[in-house]
């Protein structure tokens, strides 16, 4: 005999309970004397195992409690769920189901569907099913239990399989199946499955249960069928938060930003609070109209509502802010996070790489590698993005060799980038590498080469390409055209690229304003000025500020004031704050010695607070990139500089170099003017480059604005002097300077 006390009750309990026995006992009881017998108080989780043990020992099971010899009411539904929510381990979860086989409750089904939604929570979904299949003849809720906690865990082939088991079973789902099932269709975007088990609903008379009806609105929005998403929204009168968040995020999801904010607004006119996944959703189409402002305002609603230190919502401001260039607050968010996820990360990187923070992207994916962490294709191709931007070969060829030991090496949409990243790293033949590599070429590959190819001004390998294209049974797009019309207009190749102008309807493409400013700048470039007027005037669409760019540029080279003038008035209609316009009107009226307009193009700019941006010139040595600007004297190694100037000017001279001083001051003389134009920024590049390179070593620069007409000359004069290949990349294309000849054949 064995006496247990405490204040609320009194129990007698026989080792075998041979002889009847009158006592009062309930669950509070137990487990206050188990906490007698255990004075170190055990936590919540051992109680389970503790109170089994407790009966166990005494023999007793809840079934002989409740036996006639027994004056004791006691719930054993309530007794085990106690267990069984306390549960933390599978074990616990054995002991409790072997007690419930022992005293004969194995199929009591609201206790076995406890023990399956547990097991589920707990990451035991074998142990679950096994349980599950045990069960002889289960209801619809251990049907819910099982389909449930295959949903949770994402595993949506066995949600369909039960589902149809259940089907056949001859057991009708309940509002709560539905659910789950809809979820597992939008999991494998299976549309037609998400169709059949819609008709299910009509069938089963759930059409009208908001709970299943925003289940379909988010498994049509996630199956890329917005449409029907809306038409389920609009049918429902009892529209909750649920359902308001699943449209907008359909909407911002399937890439249409405005409806998403329509809807957001029509919302809180409805007088619906927000939730954080609201916001998510809002955020996302505010980052892809890059609206800012509004942006910013949903920010302040964050903070209002204590959202701030969500996690998505964090990954959503760095976004917004990263893709509308305010890079600096998007990192102070991104430096918030102790362990950034995946999302984080591509943020940020992807941020800096499409701001002009080229090198910040790649030192940030070099940490990120560093530490281990897993990227995705994203992550990848935003690193090659600012690989590209930076324009260091050497960068080049070492993101090349990360990729060539990923698992991405055969990643199309990475091999993309890759053939684009070579191409504007000045290296054509590494980027023909990779396309060759290439196994599966869909039109975004070879469009890739093909943009390549006309960056350089290589038309006619641009063209052989194409050609290739179309025998491999692959249909050009605009972009590929783009490539095309770039190349013919840098190789001069007027009839060519007219004539595939006139191709693209054959694809039925319609030409956009890049297309138009391609053919203009052909035409203007070959001197068919009053042929690209006449074009521009029978555009089918208004003229942008590329196709008047196109036109002004080629009035400067050709030194036709009067229509350069009407081509600057409409840019400066168009865009009046662009500095570069001025610029360019102001040399067409040098290149004529029209000093006095000169004159009044700089009080134009001076009056609307514009200044002539300050070129500068990159050049790579040993992997690193050092910057000139015009007359700089900053360097370290000046001085060795300036004495290489000198020797290359003397030379010049005596090889016959004639400076071309037309565009430059008229105020100045002539050694002033001489003086100026060799210590133009690529001139320094050149001169640091020949002094720190062992001979025959090419040099690659880079420029941030179009090369003037001097540096261009001379450059050509210095390759041949010294015998070097020199690669430049300026604003608008490549030049290879070889023997005294450039690639561009002084097309450009």
């Amino acid at each position: 005999m064995a006496m247990i006390m405490n204040k609320c009750t009194s129990v007698t309990l026989t080792r075998k309970l041979s002889h009847p026995c009158c006592f009062s006992l309930d669950l509070f009881s137990l487990t206050a004397n188990i906490r007698l017998l255990y004075p170190s108080k055990p936590k919540s989780f051992e109680f389970p195992a503790l109170l089994l043990t407790f009966l166990n020992y005494y023999s007793v099971s809840p079934f002989q409690l409740n036996n006639a010899n027994v004056h004791f009411t006691f719930d054993f539904n309530s007794f085990y769920v106690s267990f069984i929510d306390n549960s933390t381990h599978k074990t616990h979860l054995n002991k409790i189901h072997a007690h419930l086989l022992a005293s004969g409750l194995r199929d009591c089904g609201f206790l076995i569907t406890k023990l399956i939604n547990v097991s589920c929570n707990l990451g035991e979904t074998r142990y679950a099913r096994k349980m599950f299949d045990e069960f002889p003849d289960p209801d619809v809720f251990l049907w819910n239990a099982i389909i449930r906690g295959y949903s949770m865990h994402n595993m949506f082939g066995d949600v369909i399989e039960m589902y149809s088991r259940m089907q056949m079973a001859g057991v009708s789902p309940d509002c709560f199946t539905f659910p789950y099932v809809l979820k597992a269709c939008s999991g494998f975007l299976s549309l037609e499955m998400g169709w059949r088990v819609h008709g299910q609903i009509f069938r089963h008379g759930f059409e009208s249960d908001v709970f299943v009806q925003n289940s379909l609105v988010a498994m049509y929005a996630k199956c890329s069928q917005i449409r029907h998403a809306r038409m389920v929204f609009d049918g429902l009168y009892d529209r909750t938060i649920v359902t308001w968040t699943s449209i907008i995020s359909g909407y911002a999801q399937n890439g249409e930003p405005i409806e998403a904010l329509r809807i957001f607004s029509q919302m809180r006119h409805s007088n619906v609070k927000p939730d954080w996944i609201a916001l998510v959703s809002v955020l996302r189409a505010y980052t892809d109209v890059e609206d800012l402002e509004q942006g910013k305002s949903v920010h302040g609603c964050v903070i209002k509502m204590g959202l701030e230190n969500e996690l998505d919502l964090l990954i959503s401001l760095t976004a917004m802010y990263a893709k509308c260039g305010q890079v600096t607050v998007a990192r102070s968010f991104f430096n918030q996070m102790k362990l950034p996820n995946l999302i984080l990360w591509n943020a940020m990187i992807s941020g800096y790489a499409k701001n002009g923070y080229a090198e910040e992207a790649v030192g940030l994916f070099r940490e990120m590698i560093g530490k281990n962490i897993r990227v995705d294709s994203i992550t990848v191709r935003s690193a090659i993005l600012a690989c590209a931007q930076v324009g260091s070969l050497e960068l080049a060829r070492w993101m090349d060799d990360y990729i060539m030991r990923s698992e991405y090496r055969d990643d199309v949409f990475v091999n993309t980038a890759l053939i684009d990243m070579y191409a504007k790293c000045g290296s054509l033949d590494f980027a023909r590498i990779i396309f060759d590599r290439t196994l599966q070429k869909d039109v975004v590959v070879w469009s890739a080469m093909i943009v390549g190819y006309g960056l350089h001004g290589r038309g006619r390998e641009a063209i052989d390409l194409y050609h290739a294209m179309k025998q491999a049974g692959v249909c050009p797009n605009d972009v590929t055209f783009v490539g095309l019309l770039m190349a013919c207009n840098h190789s001069g190749l007027v009839e060519e690229g007219w004539e595939l102008f006139h191709r693209m309807k054959d694809y039925d493409i319609e030409p956009r304003h890049q297309h138009y400013a391609c053919v203009v700048d052909l035409l203007g470039r070959a001197g068919c000025l009053s042929q690209a007027y006449d074009f521009i005037m029978n555009m089918p669409i208004e003229p942008g500020v590329s196709v008047w760019g196109a036109l002004l540029s080629a009035c400067k080279i050709y030194r036709h004031v009067t229509l350069g003038e009407y081509a600057a008035e409409q840019l400066f209609s168009l865009d009046p704050y662009n500095t570069g316009h001025y610029v360019q009107l102001s040399n067409l009226y040098a290149s004529v010695r029209l000093w006095d307009r000169v004159a009044k193009v700089r009080v134009l700019m001076k009056e609307k607070g514009l200044s002539k941006d300050l070129g500068y010139s990159l050049i790579e040595v040993n992997g690193k990139l050092q910057a000139f600007r015009v007359g700089d004297k900053s360097h370290p190694r000046y001085k060795e500089i300036s004495v290489e100037l000198e020797r290359l000017e003397k030379r010049l001279k005596e090889a016959g170099f004639v400076p071309h001083t037309e565009s430059v001051f008229h105020d100045l003389n002539y050694e002033e003017t001489e003086e100026i134009l060799c210590n133009h920024s690529e001139r320094l590049a050149i001169a640091y480059g020949l002094i720190s390179t062992p001979p025959g070593t090419t040099l690659r620069i880079i420029k941030n604005l179009r090369a003037c007409v001097n540096c261009h000359s001379a450059t050509k004069f210095i390759s041949k002097l010294v015998n070097r290949e020199i690669v430049v990349r300026d604003a608008n294309r490549f030049h290879h300077f070889k023997d005294g000849v450039c690639s561009c054949g002084d097309y450009w």
